[in-house]
């Protein structure tokens, strides 16, 4: 079976995200209020504000103001990230900035914010304003933050913090059809652009659609779902929310207390979508080229395909020895991460009392050392977007 390469360096990041966010870009200063509605309305495709006016920056504080959305794990990702006076940092998935704000707060730091979602980065003006220039939101992938740091002329960072998957905010907005519990489009696109999910409910052959919901939903009842979906999308287009949960639950049975029948379906087709997967092992492999010794890679994931790949990665990348007392040891490359959590960090019963989706939550983090960053592997060989949505 073929597999992916995964592109090393600046051009293999672009390569992996040529169909979005590079249609224009635009700095913006301190803009008015006037410029900065009509930029909600008609922002361009991608968005990217200047830091200015830094050595004002130095030595103030923020304002510790509560944010409009509490970031699962947020204090200890960030007690982990250890930020410091003059650190750069970036906050990997920005949305509505609880981890740039409690950076922002240690006096004189630095943060890169990116989102692939606008709405956020319009949503953080408001943080802009109140870091003095210290913060810069950039829309885009954070596959692509290797690239995003050297054009801000940081090239080296003192830090990397993600909170992987769909945001809260995202969930809870109908219109994005990420949640079968709000009517809405069937879209789950994390961005704007590209293929939606109905798009793909409606074009991908039958095997496909059983992949898609095997791999990246952990469905065992996939096939069966597949089926139900073609079946289903001859009598008429699947379009919206409700009616693909609704095929999904005539064939998917729950017990009382049990997830919805149509939560890992739904999972599996957002993952893919969006490509989530391939998107956090390329982003995983840029933080480990920009940061400096002694940098913290921070990463929050929810479930298990998440989770296993960043401990894959931390284990891969701070192995120190490659033989045992039966076999002559390996020659592999030093070990370029320290890890830091020898399990999982995971939320308080008080945390998942008051969000109940931080149950599945897990805190992983290691320190980068002088080693150089290890060669590119292969990305897992799982159904691609484009491939399937041509039929190949």
């Amino acid at each position: 079976m073929a597999t992916q390469q995964i592109p090393s360096g600046n051009e293999g990041a672009r390569g992996r995200a040529r169909d979005g966010n590079r249609a224009c870009s635009r700095l913006f200063g301190r803009k008015s209020p006037a410029k900065r509605r009509d930029l909600r309305r008609n922002g361009p495709v991608r968005v990217q504000f200047s830091h200015h006016r830094l050595e004002n920056a130095r030595g103030r504080r923020m304002s510790p103001a509560a944010p409009r959305h509490i970031s699962v794990l947020g204090r200890e990702a960030v007690e982990m990230l250890d930020p410091k006076d003059g650190g750069i940092y970036v906050d990997a998935t920005f949305g509505a900035g609880g981890y740039s704000r409690a950076i922002l707060s240690v006096a004189g730091t630095q943060v890169i914010g990116i989102d692939r979602d606008r709405s956020a980065v319009t949503g953080g003006f408001d943080l802009i304003d109140q870091s003095d220039g210290r913060l810069t939101l950039v829309e885009d992938r954070f596959s692509n933050l290797a690239d995003i740091c050297a054009a801000q002329g940081m090239a080296e960072v003192d830090g990397v913090v993600m909170d992987v998957g769909v945001s809260s905010m995202q969930l809870d907005q109908a219109e994005r059809g990420f949640s079968f519990r709000l009517g809405g489009p069937l879209d789950m696109r994390m961005g704007h652009d590209g293929p939606t999910a109905a798009d793909v409910v409606a074009k991908a052959s039958e095997a496909d659609l059983a992949n898609i919901i095997y791999i990246f939903g952990e469905e065992r009842h996939s096939r069966a779902v597949a089926r139900a979906i073609v079946a289903a999308r001859k009598e008429a287009p699947i379009t919206t929310t409700q009616a693909l949960a609704d095929i999904v639950g005539k064939v998917v049975r729950s017990k009382p207390n049990e997830i919805h029948p149509a939560t890992r379906t739904f999972q599996g087709l957002r993952i893919f979508v969006n490509a989530e997967l391939d998107e956090l092992h390329l982003a995983l492999a840029a933080a480990e080229r920009v940061l400096k010794p002694g940098g913290r890679l921070v990463v929050v994931s929810f479930h298990s395909l998440e989770d296993r790949i960043v401990k894959d990665f931390f284990n891969a990348r701070g192995k120190t020895g490659g033989g045992s007392r039966h076999l002559p040891e390996v020659a592999q490359a030093a070990p370029s991460f320290q890890i830091l959590t020898k399990r999982p960090v995971t939320p308080g019963e008080a945390e998942v009392a008051a969000n109940p989706r931080a149950r599945s939550a897990k805190l992983r983090a290691a320190e980068r050392t002088t080693a150089p960053a290890h060669a590119a592997g292969h990305l897992p060989a799982w159904p691609v977007l484009a491939d399937v949505m041509r039929g190949g």
